[in-house]
């Protein structure tokens, strides 16, 4: 019977981790080896080995309604892109309000987590933990939770580009980026297009004398400010989009959504236009990045084939000279150091866990790994859900299936990754944001029903068809059931507005006849496809769409 739970980080994951074992009646204690709490969103001007960091002007690309825990809304007059800095004040309130900090022991380092000699029996694991002090202590917990996340080990592929020792400039990872200052007057190249790349390359190169940015496989840039100025996930992260996806064939989908992003700026006449196709990685999210290639102050060029003293030559023979700074937005490998060998079997380039959280080789499903995951969307309603199914699992409310089908569902998922999306080394870790929040859901019993949404509450059916995926939608139903997950559903564009309003406004109050008829063709679209969908796939088509709508235990 569990009843004692390590948590180890304080990070977003970490947090949720606490407050779902004190939702279950566990008794969690958090190891947490900085002397803060809010992990990656703890900014520090000087990174520290084994932490995640980030730099000074870092603003999150995940709306707040899309990033908040699904029972604690993010205050209202936050604005909804927010600096880190606000990030963390969020978490302070969320640790505040459910009373998390007494259960962190800051400053802690866990060294090793071992199975107990009568694991077989207990399924027992025993933590070795080391203080600020040097000190060496030996706990015993019935489970263990992992909250350490995946931004940790920065990845400098040096043997990836002959003659880097010859390099006469200042190199260094994004991961010690903290900010301009030091570029300023500076030829700098930049090698990666992901998010960190994107947003370096831009904030670098109001500073810089000329900044390159190097990609191997180019990159789908889309805006963070969408259609009528709202935040892109709250708009298109919907779950009538995630039932298009399911019944549209996805090279029209990528035809669809690369048509709509090349409207905004021509990809190829950017130099950005990527090998693969847009769902099959995730996309850069930069609003500037396309300004500054058009002012000339980013220069996209293909991969870096070697490096000679302070030039850079590039794999279409083209050069850039007297270099000054590489900066190397690689990625991060990823180790949790204090498992033994045993629990770190690969699937493919990734650890293989059942679902993204369990071992399937352990005799007593005790521990588990939560946040280790990358999709478009953020971390902390995935963490949160996670940990939701994990406790329930520590507690024998949830039982997961038998060491074989476990294995079986890991090999699947590693396929299915590898079949959907451009994975390597760095990025093993992709999934769909809705499918496995829904799949998860599915576990503790509190994914929303659409159909009986429909017949009782079709006021909330539609705010859930049509509206953001936030996560309050997980609340509405099932185990963990908040009586204000309803309100948060229909208040959510509410605060999403209520930052932007900074001087009064008449507003206008008509409904536009041209938005009407946008709305029915959506609709008569989505029958049409749906229709056309089980036609041609009847017997798979209707799994899947009854999957959707099937209704949960209440």
């Amino acid at each position: 019977m569990v009843r004692t739970v390590a948590v180890i980080g304080a990070g977003p994951s970490g947090l949720a981790c606490i407050k779902s074992c004190l939702d279950e009646g566990l008794e969690p204690t958090c190891f947490e080896s900085s002397d803060d709490m809010g992990g990656l969103w703890k900014f520090k001007e000087v990174s520290e080995p084994n932490r995640a960091s980030i730099y000074r002007s870092l603003t999150i690309n995940i709306s707040k309604e899309m990033m908040c825990y699904s029972d604690f809304p993010i205050p209202a007059d936050y604005p909804n892109y927010m600096h880190h800095s606000k990030i963390l004040r969020y978490f302070r309130l969320y640790a505040d309000h459910f009373k998390l900090l007494k259960r962190v022991r800051f400053q802690t380092t866990v060294q090793s987590v071992r199975q107990r000699p009568d694991f077989a029996r207990t399924g027992q694991w025993e933590v070795v933990t080391e203080n600020r002090d040097g000190q060496e202590e030996r706990h015993v917990f019935d489970a263990v939770m992992i909250c350490s996340g995946h931004y940790t080990y920065p990845h400098i592929p040096m043997h990836d580009f002959p003659g880097m020792d010859t390099f006469q400039g200042k190199y260094f990872h994004s991961w010690d980026y903290k900010g301009p200052e030091e570029l300023a007057g500076k030829r700098i190249v930049v090698i990666g297009i992901g998010n960190s790349g994107g947003d370096i390359a831009v904030e670098s190169s109001r500073v810089a004398e000329q900044v390159y940015v190097s990609t191997r496989r180019g990159a789908w840039v889309i805006r963070q400010v969408s259609d009528n100025g709202l935040p892109v996930d709250m708009k298109y992260n919907t779950r009538f989009v995630h039932i298009l996806f399911q019944v549209l064939p996805m090279s029209f989908l990528n035809w669809f959504g690369e048509k709509k992003l090349n409207a905004m700026y021509d990809h190829t006449m950017y130099a950005l236009k990527p090998k693969h196709r847009l769902f099959s990685q995730i996309p850069v999210i930069n609003d500037d990045l396309p300004m500054r290639i058009l002012s000339g102050a980013v220069v996209v060029k293909p991969n870096v084939r070697e490096v000679r003293g302070s030039t850079v030559v590039f794999e279409d023979g083209t050069e850039v000279d007297k270099v000054d700074v590489i900066v190397f937005a690689t990625g991060y490998s990823y180790d949790f150091a204090f498992l033994p060998t045993s629990i770190k079997k690969k699937s493919g380039h990734r650890i293989g866990l059942y679902k993204h959280v369990f071992p399937p080789t352990l005799e007593h499903p005790t521990l588990a790994v939560v946040g280790f995951i990358h999709a478009l969307g953020a971390i902390m309603p995935q963490a949160e859900m996670q940990s939701r199914w994990v406790t329930q699992v520590f507690k024998g409310l949830k039982k997961l299936p038998n060491k074989q089908a476990m294995l079986k569902a890991v090999e699947d998922d590693t396929k299915d990754m590898d079949k959907n999306y451009i994975c390597s080394k760095q990025a093993p870790l992709q999934v769909d944001f809705v499918s496995y929040m829904d799949n998860i859901a599915g576990e503790v019993g509190c994914r929303p029903s659409l159909l009986w949404l429909f017949f009782t509450d079709y006021a909330l059916f539609k705010k859930v068809l049509w509206g953001p995926v936030s996560s309050y939608q997980y609340r509405i139903m099932g185990p963990g059931k908040w009586s204000g997950a309803r309100q948060a559903i229909f208040t959510q564009f509410e605060r999403m507005h209520e930052p932007l309003k900074t001087r009064p406004l008449d507003e206008s109050k008509e409904r536009s006849l041209v938005g009407r008829l946008m709305k029915l063709s959506l609709f008569s679209l989505a029958g049409a496809s749906a229709a056309y969908y089980l036609h041609q796939n009847p017997p798979t088509a209707f799994n899947n769409l009854i999957s959707m709508v099937t209704p949960q235990k209440i």
